[in-house]
């Protein structure tokens, strides 16, 4: 399956990639949206959005998915649910492989956000489906015992979010200093579901015999053990760019430059991750788009 050298492609379906497309439908440019996953990005683990125009008590960030989503179907968006395998760049097209297809694109547009760093202690098999690097996952838990690791403002909102759902949360900060927002860190500080430990770390993950997950570490010098049901990893991310061919890579600023490779949102923004940002970034990569294929003849 060849799409024709005039088509844009969008990977990743997140607000960034939704915006882009949305965007590129109103000059009469039919993109492709690729997602390997569901539509929404990371925004589908907001607890409160409250920072974006429109909605003055807040919102959701799955509430908000699903306006997205219903935005997408009434632009009529092509979305291709599958994962781009490796994009690369050959006599003067994108090559954009899934497992099942493979594509020939004239311009793309990176929306693929971030990847959570991974934890560094080994876990057991038999712990794996108990330990998350996101919360949506764990949305429809209630009344169970969640650890989450991490400082800044996506461990505060997850244990906001599962607070709130009836949930125990520990946060467990193996700093004394806190990254996330003060206004996130104060409801956390007021809610009596959510305990904060500063200076604990987790040394070991095991199983224990009532098949909860057992996580011994230190705090203060002193050693520390506690059975729970789940462990919620907040502790990073990165660029999401491994499919990038080497070519990619190394000819990335000049691809942009020539106006063919835009990367737009999260995947670009380092500490800047913010929903109204992605959604800048992905109109404005599509409003230049536009103009590149003005000036090429081909809109």
């Amino acid at each position: 399956m060849t799409q024709s050298k005039e088509s844009v492609a969008v990977i990743g379906a997140g607000p960034a990639g939704i915006s882009a497309a949305l965007q590129l439908v109103r000059y009469e440019i039919e993109p492709i949206l690729f997602e390997k996953e569901s539509v929404g990005g990371l925004l589908k683990n907001a607890h409160l959005v409250e920072n974006y125009p429109g909605f003055v008590e807040g919102t959701s960030g799955p509430k908000l998915v699903a306006l997205f989503q219903k935005q997408l179907e009434r632009a009529k968006v092509q979305i291709l649910f599958e994962e781009v395998k490796v994009l690369d760049f050959k006599k003067g097209s994108f090559v954009l492989r899934t497992n099942s297809h493979e594509f020939l694109f004239k311009v793309v547009v990176v929306a693929t956000g971030t990847k959570a760093r991974r934890f560094s202690l080994a876990l057991p098999q038999k712990a794996k489906n108990k330990v998350f690097y996101e919360v949506y996952p764990l949305l429809k838990k209630s009344c169970k015992s969640i650890f989450i690791v991490g400082g800044g403002d996506a461990a505060f909102d997850y244990a906001l979010n599962l607070a709130e759902k009836g949930n125990e949360v520990t946060i467990l900060n193996r700093s004394t200093k806190v990254k996330c927002l003060p206004l996130l860190y104060k409801r956390a500080e007021e809610c009596k579901r959510i305990n904060y430990q500063e200076k604990a770390e987790i040394t070991k993950i095991d199983v224990s015999q009532s098949g909860k997950l057992l996580l011994k570490g230190i705090q203060n010098c002193k050693e520390w053990q506690e059975e729970t049901h789940y462990l919620l990893l907040a502790i990073g991310r990165e660029p999401n760019l491994h499919f990038l061919s080497p070519f990619i890579k190394d000819n990335l600023e000049s691809l942009k430059k020539r106006g063919l490779l835009y990367l737009v949102g999260d995947v670009k923004n380092e500490r800047f991750r913010q929903l109204g940002i992605c959604v800048g970034d992905g109109i404005k990569a599509a409003m230049k788009i536009a103009q590149h294929f003005k000036k090429e003849g081909n809109v």
